[in-house]
């Protein structure tokens, strides 16, 4: 057997090495993006759409549940205006309203945070601003 011929035939295994070996890191490529997408998508949890709104007219603020089309899952709405103890009568009846008078101030400095409880046991802000 002439050495040199086997020598010369070799010319092609790299291509065939090289095809491989990117088919190869493809499919690495595509069982660690399915393994990083699926992996997240159960530990999702659904959003809920409810509502709250605040204004301020005159020396009042008025911070208001508006509801929204998962309203019938808020058990406990609680919350903060201008001071901790503000919105301790807000209910999650749609159209409960708090009127706070006393320390409101009437430059949009008034930071508004109301966040709902639902039955699932979650919670989530549903109204963060200033007024």
């Amino acid at each position: 057997m002439n050495k040199k011929k086997l020598r010369d035939d070799e010319r092609a295994v790299s291509p065939v090495v090289g095809v491989i070996l990117m088919v190869a890191i493809t499919v690495i490529m595509a069982a660690v993006i399915g393994a990083f997408v699926y992996g997240y998508g159960g530990s999702m949890v659904q959003s809920k759409d409810v509502a709250a709104v605040a204004r301020v007219q005159g020396t009042s603020l008025f911070v208001t549940y508006m509801g929204g089309p998962d309203q019938n899952l808020v058990t406990d709405l609680t919350g903060t205006a201008v001071t901790d103890d503000d919105l301790t009568t807000l209910t999650s009846v749609v159209g409960s309203s708090v009127e706070i008078t006393s320390g409101v101030a009437t430059d949009q400095s008034n930071h508004v945070v109301v966040t709902a409880t639902f039955t699932d046991g979650t919670s989530a802000v549903i109204l963060d601003t200033f007024v």
